[in-house]
Protein backbone atom coordinates (compact mmCIF):
# COMPACT_ATOMS: atom_id res chain seq x y z
CA UNK A 1 0.00 0.00 0.00
CA UNK A 2 1.37 3.07 -1.14
CA UNK A 3 1.34 6.04 1.98
CA UNK A 4 -0.42 9.09 0.90
CA UNK A 5 1.37 12.26 1.82
CA UNK A 6 -0.78 15.50 2.22
CA UNK A 7 0.99 16.75 -0.97
CA UNK A 8 -0.11 13.74 -3.06
CA UNK A 9 -3.62 13.91 -1.33
CA UNK A 10 -3.75 17.58 -2.50
CA UNK A 11 -1.70 16.92 -6.16
CA UNK A 12 -4.98 14.50 -6.31
CA UNK A 13 -7.81 16.90 -5.47
CA UNK A 14 -7.14 19.12 -7.53
CA UNK A 15 -6.55 16.99 -10.57
CA UNK A 16 -9.71 15.39 -10.05
CA UNK A 17 -11.24 19.29 -10.14
CA UNK A 18 -8.93 20.03 -13.15
CA UNK A 19 -10.35 16.81 -14.90
CA UNK A 20 -13.64 17.28 -14.45
CA UNK A 21 -13.24 21.17 -15.32
CA UNK A 22 -12.15 20.29 -18.23
CA UNK A 23 -14.87 17.62 -18.92
CA UNK A 24 -17.34 20.23 -18.32
CA UNK A 25 -15.82 22.45 -20.43
CA UNK A 26 -15.56 20.23 -23.63
CA UNK A 27 -19.50 19.05 -22.64
CA UNK A 28 -20.73 22.14 -23.32
CA UNK A 29 -19.42 23.14 -26.76
CA UNK A 30 -21.97 23.21 -29.31
CA UNK A 31 -21.55 20.12 -31.86
CA UNK A 32 -20.75 20.50 -35.15
CA UNK A 33 -21.98 17.07 -36.33
CA UNK A 34 -25.26 16.39 -37.97
CA UNK A 35 -28.58 15.71 -35.65
CA UNK A 36 -28.92 11.52 -35.79
CA UNK A 37 -32.25 10.17 -37.12
CA UNK A 38 -33.36 9.76 -33.70
CA UNK A 39 -33.31 13.26 -32.56
CA UNK A 40 -34.81 14.52 -35.93
CA UNK A 41 -38.13 11.83 -35.67
CA UNK A 42 -38.63 11.03 -31.54
CA UNK A 43 -40.68 14.80 -31.27
CA UNK A 44 -43.18 13.23 -33.89
CA UNK A 45 -43.93 10.03 -32.60
CA UNK A 46 -43.73 10.86 -28.93
CA UNK A 47 -47.62 9.63 -28.38
CA UNK A 48 -47.31 6.70 -29.76
CA UNK A 49 -43.96 5.49 -29.00
CA UNK A 50 -42.55 5.11 -24.95
CA UNK A 51 -39.00 4.66 -26.31
CA UNK A 52 -39.77 8.12 -27.81
CA UNK A 53 -41.01 9.74 -24.68
CA UNK A 54 -38.56 8.24 -23.17
CA UNK A 55 -35.58 9.56 -25.16
CA UNK A 56 -36.89 13.20 -25.47
CA UNK A 57 -37.26 13.19 -21.86
CA UNK A 58 -33.73 12.57 -20.65
CA UNK A 59 -32.78 15.62 -18.44
CA UNK A 60 -29.62 17.38 -17.42
CA UNK A 61 -28.67 19.82 -14.94
CA UNK A 62 -27.22 23.27 -16.16
CA UNK A 63 -24.85 24.53 -16.25
CA UNK A 64 -22.78 22.00 -15.91
CA UNK A 65 -23.88 18.72 -17.47
CA UNK A 66 -21.26 16.54 -16.57
CA UNK A 67 -21.87 17.06 -12.40
CA UNK A 68 -25.71 16.98 -13.22
CA UNK A 69 -25.07 13.60 -14.65
CA UNK A 70 -22.89 12.31 -12.47
CA UNK A 71 -25.01 13.67 -9.38
CA UNK A 72 -28.65 13.25 -10.56
CA UNK A 73 -30.07 10.38 -9.30
CA UNK A 74 -28.94 11.84 -5.68
CA UNK A 75 -30.08 15.32 -6.24
CA UNK A 76 -33.62 13.80 -7.03
CA UNK A 77 -33.92 12.11 -4.53
CA UNK A 78 -32.86 14.62 -2.01
CA UNK A 79 -34.90 16.76 -4.14
CA UNK A 80 -38.37 14.71 -3.66
CA UNK A 81 -37.10 14.59 -0.09
CA UNK A 82 -37.50 18.12 0.33
CA UNK A 83 -40.83 18.13 -1.56
CA UNK A 84 -42.43 15.53 0.89
CA UNK A 85 -41.07 17.71 4.03
CA UNK A 86 -42.24 21.10 2.97
CA UNK A 87 -45.58 19.70 0.88
CA UNK A 88 -47.08 22.12 -1.18
CA UNK A 89 -46.92 20.96 -4.68
CA UNK A 90 -50.38 22.30 -5.84
CA UNK A 91 -49.73 25.64 -4.14
CA UNK A 92 -46.21 26.30 -5.69
CA UNK A 93 -47.68 25.49 -8.93
CA UNK A 94 -50.24 28.39 -8.33
CA UNK A 95 -47.68 30.94 -7.03
CA UNK A 96 -45.47 30.04 -9.94
CA UNK A 97 -48.55 30.85 -12.45
CA UNK A 98 -48.98 34.13 -10.38
CA UNK A 99 -45.85 35.24 -10.47
CA UNK A 100 -45.30 35.07 -13.95
CA UNK A 101 -42.33 32.61 -13.31
CA UNK A 102 -41.41 30.42 -16.52
CA UNK A 103 -40.21 27.75 -14.34
CA UNK A 104 -41.72 24.40 -14.06
CA UNK A 105 -42.02 22.84 -10.28
CA UNK A 106 -39.09 20.74 -10.56
CA UNK A 107 -37.20 23.83 -11.62
CA UNK A 108 -38.25 25.66 -8.66
CA UNK A 109 -37.45 22.91 -6.34
CA UNK A 110 -34.08 22.06 -7.73
CA UNK A 111 -33.29 25.80 -7.37
CA UNK A 112 -34.61 25.54 -3.78
CA UNK A 113 -32.31 22.47 -2.87
CA UNK A 114 -29.26 24.34 -4.05
CA UNK A 115 -30.43 27.13 -1.72
CA UNK A 116 -30.83 25.11 0.97
CA UNK A 117 -27.57 22.88 0.64
CA UNK A 118 -25.48 26.43 0.30
CA UNK A 119 -27.16 27.85 3.42
CA UNK A 120 -26.28 24.22 5.12
CA UNK A 121 -22.86 24.29 4.17
CA UNK A 122 -22.53 28.13 4.89
CA UNK A 123 -23.74 26.84 8.72
CA UNK A 124 -21.64 23.90 8.82
CA UNK A 125 -18.82 26.32 7.59
CA UNK A 126 -19.96 28.92 10.78
CA UNK A 127 -19.78 26.21 13.57
CA UNK A 128 -16.23 24.90 12.18
CA UNK A 129 -14.11 28.12 11.69
CA UNK A 130 -16.54 30.76 14.08
CA UNK A 131 -14.36 30.46 17.58
CA UNK A 132 -17.80 31.81 19.66
CA UNK A 133 -19.89 28.66 18.56
CA UNK A 134 -16.78 26.38 19.47
CA UNK A 135 -18.51 26.53 23.17
CA UNK A 136 -22.03 25.24 22.22
CA UNK A 137 -23.04 21.68 23.05
CA UNK A 138 -22.77 19.19 20.55
CA UNK A 139 -26.47 18.70 19.57
CA UNK A 140 -26.53 22.63 19.14
CA UNK A 141 -24.16 22.75 17.17
CA UNK A 142 -25.09 19.63 14.97
CA UNK A 143 -28.51 22.02 14.80
CA UNK A 144 -26.80 25.14 13.23
CA UNK A 145 -26.18 23.64 9.88
CA UNK A 146 -30.03 21.78 9.76
CA UNK A 147 -31.39 24.79 10.75
CA UNK A 148 -29.65 27.28 7.96
CA UNK A 149 -30.73 25.17 5.12
CA UNK A 150 -34.15 24.61 6.36
CA UNK A 151 -34.42 28.46 6.52
CA UNK A 152 -32.28 28.85 3.00
CA UNK A 153 -35.26 26.31 1.54
CA UNK A 154 -38.31 28.23 3.08
CA UNK A 155 -36.42 31.94 2.39
CA UNK A 156 -36.42 30.55 -1.20
CA UNK A 157 -40.41 29.79 -1.14
CA UNK A 158 -40.93 33.34 0.92
CA UNK A 159 -39.22 35.06 -2.04
CA UNK A 160 -41.48 33.09 -4.15
CA UNK A 161 -44.35 34.29 -2.48
CA UNK A 162 -43.57 37.52 -2.20
CA UNK A 163 -43.34 37.47 -5.68
CA UNK A 164 -46.60 36.44 -6.21
CA UNK A 165 -48.44 38.53 -4.15
CA UNK A 166 -46.48 41.69 -5.46
CA UNK A 167 -47.63 41.01 -9.44
CA UNK A 168 -51.66 40.13 -8.19
CA UNK A 169 -50.97 43.54 -6.42
CA UNK A 170 -50.15 45.25 -9.64
CA UNK A 171 -52.21 43.31 -11.76
CA UNK A 172 -55.18 44.04 -9.06
CA UNK A 173 -54.13 47.66 -9.78
CA UNK A 174 -54.23 47.51 -13.63
CA UNK A 175 -57.61 46.43 -13.66
CA UNK A 176 -60.06 49.08 -13.19
CA UNK A 177 -57.97 51.09 -16.29
CA UNK A 178 -57.85 48.20 -17.85
CA UNK A 179 -62.25 47.98 -17.43
CA UNK A 180 -62.68 51.19 -18.85
CA UNK A 181 -60.81 50.85 -21.88
CA UNK A 182 -62.80 47.14 -22.38
CA UNK A 183 -65.58 49.93 -22.15
CA UNK A 184 -64.47 52.61 -24.30
CA UNK A 185 -63.62 49.86 -27.05
CA UNK A 186 -67.20 48.39 -26.74
CA UNK A 187 -68.88 51.38 -26.75
CA UNK A 188 -66.70 52.18 -29.93
CA UNK A 189 -68.52 48.96 -31.74
CA UNK A 190 -66.09 46.21 -31.07
CA UNK A 191 -66.42 42.85 -29.98
CA UNK A 192 -65.13 41.85 -26.88
CA UNK A 193 -62.38 39.40 -27.93
CA UNK A 194 -61.34 42.64 -30.38
CA UNK A 195 -61.30 44.71 -27.41
CA UNK A 196 -58.97 42.13 -25.83
CA UNK A 197 -56.78 41.79 -28.29
CA UNK A 198 -56.09 45.71 -28.76
CA UNK A 199 -56.27 46.64 -24.72
CA UNK A 200 -53.44 43.50 -25.05
CA UNK A 201 -51.50 44.83 -27.66
CA UNK A 202 -51.44 48.82 -26.34
CA UNK A 203 -51.08 48.26 -22.83
CA UNK A 204 -47.64 46.95 -21.22
CA UNK A 205 -48.94 45.94 -17.86
CA UNK A 206 -49.04 42.50 -16.17
CA UNK A 207 -53.14 41.52 -17.34
CA UNK A 208 -52.83 43.21 -20.32
CA UNK A 209 -50.21 40.19 -21.30
CA UNK A 210 -52.57 38.06 -19.38
CA UNK A 211 -55.35 38.71 -21.64
CA UNK A 212 -52.99 38.37 -24.97
CA UNK A 213 -52.50 34.84 -23.62
CA UNK A 214 -56.32 34.37 -23.95
CA UNK A 215 -56.78 36.36 -27.33
CA UNK A 216 -53.80 33.36 -28.31
CA UNK A 217 -55.99 30.40 -26.94
CA UNK A 218 -58.86 31.73 -28.61
CA UNK A 219 -57.61 31.95 -31.95
CA UNK A 220 -55.82 28.50 -31.11
CA UNK A 221 -59.56 27.08 -30.67
CA UNK A 222 -60.74 27.34 -27.21
CA UNK A 223 -64.24 29.37 -26.44
CA UNK A 224 -63.28 32.40 -24.84
CA UNK A 225 -65.72 31.98 -21.89
CA UNK A 226 -63.31 28.87 -21.44
CA UNK A 227 -60.18 30.68 -21.57
CA UNK A 228 -61.09 33.58 -19.23
CA UNK A 229 -62.22 31.08 -16.41
CA UNK A 230 -59.24 28.55 -17.03
CA UNK A 231 -57.20 32.47 -16.51
CA UNK A 232 -59.11 33.25 -13.31
CA UNK A 233 -58.89 29.86 -11.96
CA UNK A 234 -55.06 29.68 -12.57
CA UNK A 235 -54.49 33.57 -10.84
CA UNK A 236 -57.47 33.09 -8.69
CA UNK A 237 -57.36 37.32 -8.08
CA UNK A 238 -61.11 38.24 -6.92
CA UNK A 239 -61.63 41.34 -9.11
CA UNK A 240 -60.13 39.34 -12.02
CA UNK A 241 -62.91 36.38 -10.82
CA UNK A 242 -65.63 38.96 -10.75
CA UNK A 243 -64.99 40.42 -14.47
CA UNK A 244 -64.90 36.78 -15.42
CA UNK A 245 -68.03 35.94 -14.18
CA UNK A 246 -70.17 39.14 -15.26
CA UNK A 247 -68.76 38.56 -18.84
CA UNK A 248 -69.64 35.11 -18.93
CA UNK A 249 -73.44 36.18 -17.70
CA UNK A 250 -73.43 38.88 -20.04
CA UNK A 251 -72.29 36.80 -23.33
CA UNK A 252 -74.81 33.52 -22.06
CA UNK A 253 -78.04 36.38 -21.39
CA UNK A 254 -77.19 38.70 -24.08
CA UNK A 255 -76.56 41.85 -21.79
CA UNK A 256 -74.50 44.87 -23.11
CA UNK A 257 -70.80 44.27 -22.18
CA UNK A 258 -70.20 48.28 -21.90
CA UNK A 259 -72.31 48.87 -19.13
CA UNK A 260 -71.69 45.95 -17.13
CA UNK A 261 -67.56 47.17 -17.33
CA UNK A 262 -68.06 50.70 -16.52
CA UNK A 263 -70.02 49.61 -13.67
CA UNK A 264 -67.10 47.30 -12.31
CA UNK A 265 -64.58 49.57 -12.83
CA UNK A 266 -66.29 51.94 -10.53
CA UNK A 267 -66.30 49.25 -8.24
CA UNK A 268 -63.21 48.29 -8.31
CA UNK A 269 -62.09 51.95 -7.42
CA UNK A 270 -64.07 51.92 -4.67
CA UNK A 271 -62.56 48.73 -3.57
CA UNK A 272 -59.04 50.15 -4.06
CA UNK A 273 -59.87 53.04 -1.98
CA UNK A 274 -61.53 51.00 0.54
CA UNK A 275 -58.25 49.13 0.77
CA UNK A 276 -55.89 51.60 0.85
CA UNK A 277 -57.86 53.45 3.87
CA UNK A 278 -57.85 49.82 5.72
CA UNK A 279 -54.14 49.86 4.91
CA UNK A 280 -53.58 53.17 6.65
CA UNK A 281 -55.71 52.16 9.14
CA UNK A 282 -53.64 49.12 9.83
CA UNK A 283 -50.43 51.21 9.23
CA UNK A 284 -51.46 54.10 11.67
CA UNK A 285 -48.87 53.39 14.56
CA UNK A 286 -46.19 52.54 11.72
CA UNK A 287 -46.93 56.12 10.31
CA UNK A 288 -46.11 57.98 13.92
CA UNK A 289 -43.01 56.02 13.92
CA UNK A 290 -40.96 58.68 11.76
CA UNK A 291 -42.86 61.54 13.67
CA UNK A 292 -42.35 61.00 17.21
CA UNK A 293 -38.67 60.36 16.89
CA UNK A 294 -37.68 61.86 13.75
CA UNK A 295 -39.70 64.95 13.62
CA UNK A 296 -40.48 65.96 17.06
CA UNK A 297 -37.02 65.79 17.95
CA UNK A 298 -35.96 68.06 15.11
CA UNK A 299 -39.06 70.65 15.54
CA UNK A 300 -37.85 70.69 19.30
CA UNK A 301 -33.94 70.91 18.74
CA UNK A 302 -34.58 73.82 16.80
CA UNK A 303 -37.09 75.69 18.67
CA UNK A 304 -34.69 75.40 22.12
CA UNK A 305 -31.23 75.32 20.75
CA UNK A 306 -31.00 79.24 19.59
CA UNK A 307 -32.61 79.93 23.50
CA UNK A 308 -29.54 77.66 24.54
CA UNK A 309 -26.77 79.58 22.39
CA UNK A 310 -28.25 82.66 23.32
CA UNK A 311 -27.92 82.13 27.13
CA UNK A 312 -24.61 80.67 26.75
CA UNK A 313 -23.31 83.40 24.63
CA UNK A 314 -24.69 86.09 27.18
CA UNK A 315 -22.98 84.65 30.03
Amino acid sequence: MVPVSVPLAWGVFLGVVLGIGLWSLVSVFPRLSRPRLADRLAPYILDVSPEARAFVGRTTVDPIPVLGTLFLPLFGRLRRGLAALLGGSETVERRLRQSGSRRSLDEFRSQQLVCALLCTAAGLVAVVFVPALHALPLLAAAAIPVLTGLGGALLWDGLLRRAALGRLTRMRGELPTILEFLTLSLSAGEGILDALARVSRTSAGELSREFGGVVAEVHSGISLGEALHSLARSLQLAALTRFVDQVGGALDRGTPLAEVLRAQAQDAREEAKRELLEVAGKKEVAMLVPLVFLILPMTILFAIFPGLFILQAGF
